[in-house]
């Protein structure tokens, strides 16, 4: 097998669509190139490859996911520094790329700081370097094109939007085109020479056609209508910016020029949309709707519309009241203050902290026996944005993982300083060390060498990677929680969390809290399959023992920090507070105020996640938060997008 013996381009089938949208960015690359997401094994790669060996003059550039920022943008050329004494620069590989096609398979796993580097050149065009006394400036305009597998986590929206076209691509479902996939791809490894010739006149053809597409393009005219139409259709998506009309333009441009056509039609602008649009429409439901939107049918919204109305008629019998429904919600301020003295009179419980709602829980509570729990169904699951998720103190650590950046010992990860070693150096930084010796060459002894370097120029890289996090989820399955349905959006909820949880490869666990106690449903594992599994079957009702909740997470996390000192520990708390079932004789609430104080002062860090949708709110779920220094949200935000999210990589 030669080295350029790679699968023919046009022998691909079954991905039309990607080959056409690569095709358009090779005619007009102002199009900004295109991002390409898709399931594993559906030829991503395979046609890229295959188009730039079919492409004369143009090369593909890969750009591998462990690249330095120094091998990406350039840096001193220390061969020459050494040798002559010179200053001088040695490219990177964005200067190979220019007029190139630019090619990073899995785009969605690189490091943050690469991410930050090519935004910056793909919307300027030009890479400047300032570093170790060069300044340095040249172009660098290519074709950007990435694949990516999206259950393997996303990209940041501002580098998302720089790819001009996406696709979304899916295996074949026809049985006799998956038939011949194979049957090409046996072909193809018996003798790929062979089966190369094969196919050259089809690539030619291809080429041929792309060649005149190019030469076309310069003639393709742009009317008045064409503009509006482009305009119309990023209006209707809720697309922020004008990225989205300029690349529609970019692309019909292109498809008119590949047909040999001087003229756009209405076609051409569809089709431009249906691949510039996907990853730019925003969501265009009003954010003053009700948020019902968490149920999954309207029948849902129903029921939970009856709930509501019943609670209110008993609150009416109790106070003696004859107001209509319509005059309760109007003044609900009024009846929160007489519903609040009624429960007075029925109890000596301080109603500062909501006690008189506790006591219709306990009711409640004992209604709902065994028999009574009901197991609800996992809600709506959506991409959940990160909640702020970072390391706590400064320690090297060396789990892995790609929540949060930490400090290393490890001969591995980015290398952001230098720094004087203390002991013996394992990790020589080579430029720092060479700018300290080099004040001192001509009055050292050099014994035919061409630097001197003595002991105390020695400097050592200080690097920096990212690390997973151990995130205990304690979960309220108390009989509050299926009031509304309400479980039904909280486990929607965390296992969007957990698919997040998944992409950043942390560590989970899971504890439910019922009835008299806390019970772990899962111990803590990489597994989040088994937790969502856990989830599912998880029964609500029962009293709610917050307290018993957060003493058992507090524990499991203490205890495995002891045996994994690398672990970044997280404390998820999905609940609306409503304790009423302490470990003792003494106040639920209290007891649970006594635990977040606990926890705050070990330094684990915490997040609260508020459940209630009552019609009056306690705010007790925020009390805890305020008590665990935790960051605080309610249940709507994870998916409102009010927040920047649901486990976010820390700065």
């Amino acid at each position: 097998m030669i080295e350029n013996s790679v699968y023919p381009f046009a022998a691909v089938i079954g991905q039309d669509e990607v080959k056409k949208a690569l095709i358009l960015n090779i005619i007009n690359p102002s199009i900004g190139g295109v991002l390409i997401s898709g399931e594993k094994g559906t030829a991503k790669s395979t046609v890229v490859r295959g188009l730039a060996q079919l492409m004369q003059g143009m090369k593909v550039v890969n750009l591998p996911l462990n690249i330095t920022e120094d091998r990406l943008v350039g840096t001193i050329d220390i061969e020459e520094a050494i040798t002559k004494g010179e200053r001088n620069f040695q490219p990177g590989i964005l200067k190979k790329a220019h007029k190139n096609i630019l090619y990073i398979d899995e785009v969605n796993l690189l490091s943050e700081h690469i991410v930050n580097c090519l935004l910056e050149v793909s919307s300027l065009g030009i890479n400047t370097v300032e570093r170790e006394g060069i300044s340095y400036r040249h172009k660098s305009e290519f074709v950007l094109v990435g694949t990516m597998n999206p259950e393997e986590g996303n990209l940041r929206s501002q580098f998302l939007d720089r790819f001009g076209l996406y696709l979304d691509v899916k295996g074949s479902n026809n049985v006799i085109e998956r038939k011949e996939i194979i049957r090409r791809r046996l072909r193809y490894e018996e003798n790929p020479i062979e089966y190369i010739n094969e196919w050259k006149d089809e690539s030619k053809k291809i080429l041929l056609k792309i060649l005149k597409g190019k030469e076309c393009l310069k003639k393709v005219e742009i009317s008045e209508n064409v503009m509006k139409l482009a305009v119309e259709f990023s209006e209707k998506a809720n697309c922020s910016g004008h990225r989205a009309e300029l690349v529609i333009i970019e692309t019909a441009k292109a498809i008119a020029a590949y047909e040999n056509r001087k003229n756009i039609t209405v076609n051409d602008i569809k089709e431009a949309a249906k691949l510039a649009l996907p990853h730019r429409m925003r969501d265009t439901s009003p954010k003053d709707e009700p948020q019902e939107n968490y149920d999954e049918d309207q029948e849902m919204d129903d029921e939970s519309q009856d709930v509501d109305d019943d609670n209110l008629e008993k609150n009416e019998d109790e106070n003696n009241q004859g107001d209509s429904k319509e005059q309760t919600e109007t003044e609900n301020d009024t009846e929160s203050q007489d519903f609040n003295q009624k429960e007075e009179d029925n109890s000596d419980e301080d109603t500062s902290n909501g006690k008189e709602s506790l006591e219709n829980e306990e009711k409640k509570d004992k209604e709902n026996s065994s028999e009574n729990d009901v197991v609800d169904d996992i809600g709506r699951i959506f991409t959940a944005k990160s909640l702020n998720i970072h390391t706590m103190d400064r320690k090297k650590r060396r789990g892995s993982g790609k929540r949060s950046r930490t400090k290393t010992d490890l001969v591995q990860g980015r290398y952001i300083r230098y720094t004087l070693p203390k002991e013996k150096s394992k990790d020589i930084a080579f430029d720092a060390t060479l700018r300290a010796a080099a004040p001192y060459q001509k009055v050292r002894e050099k014994h035919g060498l061409a630097v001197a370097i003595n002991k105390n120029d020695f400097r050592e890289k200080v690097r920096e990677k990212r690390t997973g996090s151990t995130i205990m989820f304690i979960v309220d399955a108390s009989g509050s929680m299926g009031a509304k349905k309400r479980m039904i959006a909280v486990k929607g909820a965390i296992v969007s969390l957990l698919t997040d949880a998944y992409q950043k490869r942390d560590k989970v666990g899971m504890i439910a809290f019922r009835k008299k106690e806390a019970e772990v449903l899962l111990g803590i594992t990489r597994s989040v399959e088994l937790a969502e599994k856990s989830l599912k079957t998880l029964p609500t009702g029962g009293k709610t023992p917050l307290a018993s909740g957060l003493s058992k997470g507090y524990e499991i996390l203490k205890a495995h920090k002891k045996k994994d000192p690398d672990m970044v520990p997280v404390m998820v708390l999905v609940s609306d507070g409503r304790a009423n079932s302490s470990k003792s004789e003494g106040d639920p609430f209290k007891e649970a105020i006594n635990m977040a104080n606990i926890i705050s002062k070990e330094g684990i860090q915490t997040i609260v996640i508020d459940t209630e949708q009552d019609f009056i709110k306690l705010g007790l779920a925020k009390e805890i938060a305020q008590a665990m220094d935790a960051e605080y949200y309610k249940l709507e935000d994870l998916e409102a997008g009010e927040i920047a999210g649901a486990i976010r990589e820390c700065v």
